[in-house]
């Protein structure tokens, strides 16, 4: 697949989160969602990431935003990580890699010296009537809110 690009349609996201409730990215149609990919649950850089989204969520919410992470861990994997650092979005099990590759996420990856595929960091805007709006590829864990602000003055 074609990696996406800003004006693309979203892929179509239709998966149980964490809690088992379905997730359809067509029932947030009139909202900004921010689709977040990233590599496994309760590692640092995953953690920060979470956690600054979290710490800013009404502000992203007061913003119009709506929030979805991605990553291929199971279902138990992400209600652990999701109770533990209290995070407040649906958080989707691909464990199959359906939306990782339908969203082009999924690739080789460098990691002390060594190459493997995994999932890239990324986090996409989809705007309210479900096109890409905003591409993240180069997600700064620690401030990734401020990111998001930064091309939403």
């Amino acid at each position: 697949m074609a990696a996406l690009k800003i004006g693309d349609k979203a892929p179509e996201i239709n998966a149980k989160d964490q809690n088992g409730i379905l997730i359809s990215l067509k029932d947030f149609i009139g909202k900004k969602v921010i689709v977040y990919f990233y590599p496994k649950d309760d590692t640092p850089g995953c953690t920060a990431e979470a956690c600054n989204l979290r710490d800013n969520y009404e502000q992203l919410i007061g913003k119009g935003f709506k929030i979805i992470g991605i990553s291929a861990d199971d279902e138990k994997k992400h209600q652990k990580f999701s109770d533990k650092y209290n995070l407040p979005f649906p958080l989707i099990p691909d464990t199959e890699k359906n939306i990782i590759n339908a969203y082009g996420v999924w690739g080789p990856k460098k990691f002390m010296g060594r190459t493997f595929d995994g999932i890239n960091r990324t986090t996409f805007v989809v705007s309210e009537d479900g096109k890409i709006e905003k591409i993240f590829s180069k997600v700064d864990t620690k401030n990734h809110t401020q990111q998001i602000f930064e091309e939403y003055k």
